[in-house]
């Protein structure tokens, strides 16, 4: 299965069938993980969470065992190197049949720190349950991916453009290509990557999504641009860079960084 098929099938998973992980599996994705590298060369510690050890769950999780929680130092871009580190594990998972879902609002965030041993230098922004998917979805889990519209995204059109703002993307090509960064995961899929194509650089901007409060100390929507970063990165092999090219921007949107094809 090839990536662009790997991103197509990935759905964020709340209601699992109550398995414990395969001993093959846990040592596969261990693996992996150990070996992530993001393009920010900012460190992501991947911690295993066992659920009934520590006392952990989440409202919208249903029939877990285990988490995987992630931390970063607090650094600049920090949230960018977790949200395509963690994306790049979500990915892989996904690839030998575990299902993971984002969670950084639901759940006792104070409990999960502890247990995965948070320092004062150090942020956790996302833990992800790992299982394998149930045949059914819970209600719980069935009203929330209705209520955040989780099988739909923006059209290309408001999201894809050509030399600056105010000119969409016709390239069919590029179009196709983007299509894997179209269904990246986000934050209560609120969608804040914009592409700015000019001749084969693709330049990442983060449309700061009005009204929505981030009571965190980090940057919700940055974590979204890493993930879009890295279903860019992976579909195009491409080189990157943080060059900003300069086109004019409303107040709401900001540069993050470019991808060469």
């Amino acid at each position: 299965m090839d990536i662009k098929e790997i991103i197509k099938k990935r759905k964020s998973v709340r209601s699992f069938d109550g398995r414990f992980l395969a001993d093959e599996d846990r040592k596969k994705l261990n693996e992996y993980m150990e070996n992530i590298e993001n393009p920010y060369g900012i460190p992501v510690k991947f911690i295993w969470l066992d659920a009934e050890e520590h006392g952990l769950s989440s409202r919208v999780i249903v029939g877990e065992h285990v988490y995987i929680a992630s931390r970063v130092p607090k650094v600049e871009h920090c949230e960018e190197a977790l949200g395509y580190s963690f994306e790049k594990m979500v990915l892989y998972a996904c690839s030998i049949g575990i299902g993971t879902t984002w969670i950084g609002g639901t759940l006792d965030r104070g409990k999960f720190e502890k247990a995965a041993e948070i320092k004062p230098d150090e942020y956790m922004m996302i833990v992800s349950p790992l299982g394998y998917p149930a045949e059914e979805r819970s209600r719980v889990d069935r009203m929330l991916r209705q209520k955040i519209r989780g099988d739909e995204r923006f059209p290309a059109s408001e999201l894809f453009f050509e030399g600056d703002f105010s000119t969409p993307l016709a390239d069919e090509k590029a179009l196709s290509l983007l299509e894997s960064v179209r269904w990246y995961p986000s934050a209560a899929n609120k969608q804040p990557c914009r592409i700015v194509k000019i001749g084969n650089k693709y330049h990442l901007y983060e449309k700061h999504t009005p009204g929505y409060q981030n009571a965190m100390a980090w940057d919700v929507q940055k974590i979204d641009m890493g993930i879009a970063l890295c279903h860019l990165m992976c579909v195009t092999d491409g080189n990157f860079e943080i060059a900003n090219p300069g086109i004019a921007i409303d107040d709401g949107t900001e540069y993050i960084a470019t991808v060469t094809a």
